[in-house]
């Protein structure tokens, strides 16, 4: 807390004195709890002004298109790092040391199965549920493994959930698309990389060997470090919110994910492709942009433009090569690919795509590097979740580490009806 003041005065002549917090980066947070012993709330629809908790995990300038995980950049950390440095780097603070690096990669491999009762758990859905749908009832299954030997407030316990939850995710999200297509479930491999091991699960069958692709395995590597963490996002925000009940840390992650699934969240990458089906055709093309500059038309562009970012999304530069890498091995060239292609070069080059900052995001190029890669386009949120699960570790792990929060309870601006009287009514 800095020394900064702020005064809200109100016209009734009542005036109060508010505290400032100063962050390392970023705007200063006006602090308003005070407000409530004085029967004030603030009004902030959708939290966009408020700051829930301190974090040192993240930090995102939307303006200038910053975000640096524990003070590194994305695109350094997506060229240099792999996927579980970034992951120790999130949950632990600082990068590891080679050693410790090698302990960590061996300790995540050590936890990759799951219960074999839980393979019987995947019998209960439909094969053609959306994988979310399983994907939620199966992380939030975790808990009823991992119920009495969890206790939130023993750091131990805390550490080696995060590793277990880390290390078992590929493995179920790799057994629903595996259910889905009716195949076997592979056991994971644990000499491969995490990434590869992962892809191993997704596409090996017992019939055959499968030799991971090394140019696919470096892009889905960068797909999960690209979607490690961001803040305090909705998924995010979710997990908080059920941690401060003190909820089971599985079925916090499963909240998660649930909050996960909706369009406008990790959704955005499945709707980038849908979109992209739409259009069918490059010759389509300029329908479609006409519509988008229409006001009057509900229709607009998926995969172009951030909530967050008003510039370019520093994701999507490291994303747009790894997309034209993937599409060079495979020599992949579809009507649909074709679409994003020109539809890239539009809003790369078209005035008012420049002016209204609608720039290509990291989902619409983690879409078409998904689509290629041969993972079906239901599959996608999934591999969000399954990326995103270090970065709502870490921040239910540093949330219990500083200790001295509070369960999260929103207040309201009440509009209904006043206090009336209930008479008991005359049945017929």
């Amino acid at each position: 807390m800095s020394d900064l003041k702020a005064t809200l005065s109100l016209n009734d002549g009542r005036q109060y004195e508010l505290s400032v917090h100063q962050g390392t980066l970023g705007y200063d947070a006006i602090d308003v709890q005070p407000l409530v012993k004085n029967k004030l709330f603030t009004y902030d629809p959708g939290f966009m002004s408020t700051a829930s908790c301190e974090s040192a995990i993240t930090y995102i300038d939307g303006d200038e298109g910053v975000l640096l995980h524990r003070g590194y950049p994305i695109d350094e950390l997506a060229e240099n790092a792999d996927y579980l440095e970034v992951a120790y780097l999130l949950l632990f603070g600082e990068r590891p040391t080679p050693e410790q690096h090698r302990d960590f990669t061996k300790l995540i491999k050590n936890h990759t199965l799951v219960h074999e009762q839980l393979t019987r758990f995947f019998q209960g859905f439909r094969r053609d549920s959306h994988p979310m749908a399983v994907m939620c009832g199966v992380s939030g299954a975790l808990a009823a493994f991992y119920h009495d030997s969890i206790d939130v407030t023993n750091q131990s316990h805390r550490e080696i959930t995060a590793i277990r939850l880390l290390a078992k995710m590929p493995t179920l999200a790799a057994m629903c698309y595996k259910y889905s297509t009716g195949q076997p479930f592979m056991f994971p491999q644990n000499h491969l990389s995490y990434s590869g091991n992962f892809l191993y699960m997704m596409f090996a069958t017992p019939c055959e060997p499968y030799v991971v692709n090394p140019v696919l395995e470096r892009a889905m590597d960068k797909i999960f470090i690209l979607h490690a963490d961001h803040e305090q996002n909705a998924s995010t925000s979710t997990v908080r919110t059920a941690a401060s009940s003190g909820a089971n840390p599985f079925a916090c992650i499963a909240a998660g994910i649930a909050s996960l699934w909706g369009p406008a969240h990790g959704g955005a990458n499945e709707a980038c492709i849908n979109m992209l089906e739409e259009i069918g055709t490059v010759d389509r093309i300029p329908e479609f942009i006409a519509r988008a500059k229409d006001k009057n038309d509900p229709f607009r562009l998926m995969g172009f433009g951030h909530r967050v970012y008003k510039n370019y999304d520093p994701r999507a530069k490291v994303m747009r090569e790894t997309c034209h890498e993937v599409l060079s091995e495979l020599g992949v060239n579809t009507p649909l690919l074709e679409v994003a292609m020109e539809l890239e070069r539009i809003a790369l080059n078209d005035p008012y795509f420049i002016e209204h900052k609608l720039y290509p995001n990291v989902d619409f190029y983690s879409g078409i590097i998904l689509k290629a890669i041969g993972i079906p386009v239901s599959m996608f949120t999934v591999m969000f979740a399954l990326a995103r699960t270090v970065g709502w570790i870490a921040h239910w792990k540093e949330m219990y580490n500083q200790g001295g929060f509070k369960i999260v309870r929103p207040r309201q601006l009440y509009t209904g009806e006043k206090q009336r009287p209930f008479e008991k009514m005359e049945k017929l």
